[in-house]
């Protein structure tokens, strides 16, 4: 079995998924990181060479690959929920949470980062705010939610193995 981290941008998926791994002796592996040694491009590169629509198809590619994975921890982009296969393909073999935090925390952890590029815009935090209200719906399809706002990786990976475990 897997367990699938999602959640918006700077949540802390790729922190919390290694913690995760480390603590469960699990592998972990991160979409985006599968999504840019497929294509040979960054996903900032991506977006803005090829767009967003080419980057959610190689992203539902991946989806589809790790999907079939035994016994790892999964980070994905925060869009992959977006489509309904998607997480029906994550979810064949694994549990899917949804890490959440609040915008403050976003806006604070993505402030000065160029890599992002759903964030390349003047008002980053309406932008975070309509981002979160499109996403929401999909995003409450999810196994189970963490709130990772006031939390280290080590508290938030204790915390998300513990709720896997309670509801096994």
């Amino acid at each position: 079995m897997n367990i699938i981290l999602t959640g918006f941008m700077a949540t802390g998926k790729s922190e919390v998924g290694r913690e995760i791994a480390r603590l469960l002796k699990m592998d972990f592996t991160d979409t985006d990181f599968l999504i840019e040694k497929k294509t040979g491009m960054k996903i900032s590169d991506i977006f803005a060479q090829k767009g967003e629509k080419y980057f959610r198809n190689i992203e539902s590619e991946i989806a589809i690959e790790v999907g079939n994975y035994d016994n790892y921890v999964i980070s994905t982009g925060g869009g992959i929920v977006l489509k309904q296969e998607n997480i029906d393909n994550l979810r064949r073999n694994g549990r899917i949470i949804n890490l959440k935090t609040s915008v403050e925390k976003i806006l604070e952890r993505v402030s000065g980062n160029t890599d992002r590029p759903l964030m390349n815009v003047k008002d980053k935090k309406s932008e975070i705010e309509k981002l979160l209200n499109i996403r929401k719906p999909h995003y409450e399809k999810c196994d189970f939610s963490f709130d990772t706002t006031n939390t280290t990786p080590t508290e938030a990976a204790e915390g998300i193995i513990k709720l896997i475990e309670q509801h096994k």
